[in-house]
Order: C-alpha cells, then structure tokens, then sequence
C-alpha cells in the first residue's frame, strides 16, 4: 500500500471504512472522501484532518486525486450505489478501485490475525477481544465496526509488523473471503443478506469457505447455534471449539455460575485453557457472557494469561450503541442499540425485561433495507411484541431503491402490542407529551441514532 500516496474512499462515513482510513491517515497517506451524509463520525474524521465532501459530484474530489491518477488508492464500499457520479468517472478514468474487503486483506495478510465472523455478534465480539489485548499490555491492532467505549475509536493501530490484528469479518457481499486468519470466531449463521445470498444454504456455503481458510495449525472458535456444515468445513489439523452458556452448549468452552445484579453479569470460565472463576461483565445480556467466553478464548491462545483476565474483563465497556444506556435515572431508563435483525431485537428485549421486570417498556425501531424488511417480516413483528408498545419508522433504505409494497406497514398487523407509525418529529413530540414508559429504547442501524441526543434530553425531563 506504500505505493499509494494518496487514498480516496468512497462511502468514507460507513463504519468499517472510517477504520481503514484514519489507519492509511496514521500510516502516513493523504485521505480523503465523499459520503451522502453528515455525521458526528465524518465530522471526526474532518477534525482528524481527513478532507470529506457530501454531494456527489466530480467537481468535489480533491485536485490531488484528480491529478495523480498513478499514485491514488480509491476504496470502495458496496453501499455506494450503481450510479454514483463520482464512482463512474473514477471507472472511466483508470483508477486503482479496490473493495473494503479486499483492502483489509492486504493489510491484514502479513499479520498474525484474529477474525470474528458471524451474522449476529461480530462487532461487540471484535471489540472484546481487542481490549483484551490491549488492557494485558499486548501489542495488537484492530479494525472494528463499532466504536469501541474503552478505545474511544473503531481503530486500534499496531505499534510493530508482529503484531496481532483483530478484524471484523462481514458476511455481506461475501467479504470476509478475504481473509485467512489465524483464529476464527463465528457467533452465529442465522439467515440474513438473502439479497446477496438468496437463500440461507448459500450463506452457509460462504461460512464454510471462511473458515476453510483457517490457516495451518489455527483455531476455530463456534458457536453452539451455527450450522453444523461449518465445523466440517475446516482445514485438517485446525482445532474446533465449540462454545455456549451450559456445558451441554459448549463442550468445550462454557460459563457456570452466571448470575446478573444490577447491569452486572458474574460468572466463571470454563476453557480449554482452565477455569477462570469470578468473571464480573459490566455490559448486560446473556449473549454478552457468550460473546465474552469466545473473546476470553481467543485472548488466551495469543497471550493473555488466565490471571490477567478477571481485571481486563471488569474493564470492558462495551461499543457505542450495543446496549447503550443513554439515561439511568431513578423514574426512568433509555437505552439505545443497533440490532437490526429478529434475533438480535429478541435478545435485547428479553435481556432488558430480565433487568427491569414489570416496567413498562416502549421500543422506537427503524427498520434497516427493504429487503431485510421482505424477508423477515414475521420475525420483526414476533420480536417487537416483547414491547409493551411498538413504534415503528419508515425503513431506512441505505444502499436499496424502495420496493413496491414494502413499507414499515407490514410490520404493524402482526404485533401484538400498541403500536404505531410516526415520524422521526412525532417520536420526539410523544415522548415529551406522553412519556408513559419506565423503559425507553432506540433499535435499528440506520440513522435513528440522531434521536438519540433529543431524546436523552426528554427523557432526563421527565
């Protein structure tokens, strides 16, 4: 990558590639970038010195770029739609156009790698394991899709070639081929992206690809819910270490004496390295002491000793807008998340109603793809039911053209509990004028988390 003086991304305000950005910024290259939307991310890449435009147009690439066509780097992310001005013309012109994925495997090809893959899970998993590291004093670096509380960034950078680097490894668009890690973590293989893979046996497929490139002598880390044609897909001599909460879940990787007070998880680690007893997780949720037995895991096998673990462990904060608490006050809490999928939706529901028994919770989700919305209507509705009440945004589209018939309606018939369809403007204005919830909750990954700086101000009103 030395040869590119210069890198342009396209679609610079999309979390992963913000992450491969401020890493080129480190590493010395000019960057810069085009995004259809202000956000408080692109706006810290602009104060980190990173040049950023929003309105697609060729005019707005930067001179540099324009001029240097030999030396340009151009990064691509598969949300930037088919017909962007910007995109065609760097096309037309010759340039040097490289996918995210494929940029990420370069980067990480010479390095010791630690890949955590999965459709639910990934990036708090990622984020867990790379402040493991960090907090025993290991040199390590990490490419997150998330910003991580305790790093205070998406991007942890190594301080020496050697160094093990931690990568989120996406599913979509069959990314993560790219890579060929060391160890693997794959937290789960529930169906999702069918607009890429059209049914979930061809997702499996691609699961089954990645870790075949498990390299030589290295660790699968699998999760008791996955397809069982992943274990089988892996090279010979690589070991498979299957986790979950009970031992009947996780032969070989396990938690016991899991117990919550308060936002506190305690519980021991039972590992193919020992046990770990005491284990205090300040982030909430069952699936949480999961994800923290496969990050404790992979942790382990790259030096972190059994003795460190408990401190590191009690450090962790958490990524911003994984079971986010936005306000904890006396009458009334809000708490934010990214879920997106049913699964994810029914586990943080089911995790906040085991925190606050019967208080009354009102849940504010926008749906994220029309294709998601498609596929998955009965489990959006059937997960959203463990609400008292249901608000529901239009659908955020991101990278998709609307489809014709659906809309956030066809969530509303099968919810079971109150619900509505509001504007981003009447949540703000309900919230004030009827705050009749103990529990407030913002969920979904496009753009609801602009509500949530209002919101926290309502909320702490009333």
């Amino acid at each position: 990558m030395q040869q590119f003086p210069y890198v342009f991304f396209l679609g610079i305000g999309g979390i992963g590639m913000s992450a491969l950005a401020r890493w080129f910024k480190a590493n010395g290259h000019q960057v810069s970038g085009y995004d259809k939307t202000e956000t408080p991310l692109t706006q810290a890449l602009q104060a980190e010195g990173i040049a950023v435009h929003y309105h697609d147009d060729v005019a707005n690439i930067p001179a540099v770029i324009r001029e240097n066509k030999n030396q340009v780097l151009v990064v691509l992310t598969p949300a930037i739609p088919a017909d962007s001005r910007e995109w065609a013309w760097l096309r037309a012109e010759g340039y040097d156009i490289r996918k995210r994925s494929q940029v990420l495997g370069v980067l990480t090809a010479g390095r010791p790698t630690i890949a955590v893959a999965g459709t639910h899970g990934k990036t708090t998993t990622s984020s867990m394991v790379a402040h493991l590291l960090h907090h025993a004093g290991l040199d390590a670096g990490a490419f997150l899709g998330g910003i991580s509380v305790n790093l205070g960034s998406n991007l942890l950078l190594p301080q020496t070639p050697a160094a093990p680097v931690v990568v989120e490894a996406d599913e979509y668009d069959r990314s993560f081929l790219t890579l060929h890690p060391d160890v693997a973590i794959v937290t789960s293989t529930d169906a999702d992206h069918l607009d890429i893979y059209g049914e979930q046996s061809a997702l499996i497929d691609s699961f089954c690809q990645f870790v075949s490139q498990i390299k030589p002598g290295g660790t699968l880390l699998l999760n008791h819910t996955a397809d069982a044609r992943v274990a089988a897909a892996v090279p010979p001599g690589t070991r498979v270490l299957r986790y979950g909460l009970t031992a009947a879940q996780g032969p070989d990787l396990f938690a016991e004496h899991i117990a919550a007070a308060g936002h506190e998880f305690t519980f021991d680690l039972h590992g193919p390295l020992g046990m770990v007893p005491g284990l205090q997780l300040a982030v909430p949720g069952f699936h949480n002491v999961e994800n923290m037995l496969a990050a404790a895991a992979a942790a382990q096998l790259f030096g972190v000793a059994s003795a460190q673990l408990p401190a590191a462990v009690a450090a962790y904060q958490g990524v911003k807008r994984r079971f986010e608490f936005v306000v904890t006050g006396p009458n009334k809490v809000y708490v934010d998340d990214y879920a997106h999928h049913p699964r994810e939706i029914e586990t943080f529901l089911r995790s906040l109603r085991a925190l606050y028994p019967g208080k009354r919770l009102r849940v504010i989700f926008q749906p994220h793809l029309f294709t998601r919305t498609r596929d998955f209507a009965e489990g959006f509705s059937q997960s959203l039911s463990l609400a008292d009440e249901v608000v529901l945004l239009d659908i955020y589209p991101a990278r998709e053209l609307p489809i014709p018939g659906i809309t956030s309606d066809i969530l509303l018939a099968k919810i079971s509990s109150a619900k509505s369809l509001q504007t981003k403007e009447e949540v703000l204005q309900n919230a004030q004028d009827s705050p009749t919830f103990d529990i407030l909750a913002t969920v979904g990954a496009g753009d609801i988390d602009t509500l949530v700086p209002k919101l926290k101000k309502i909320v702490q009103a009333a």
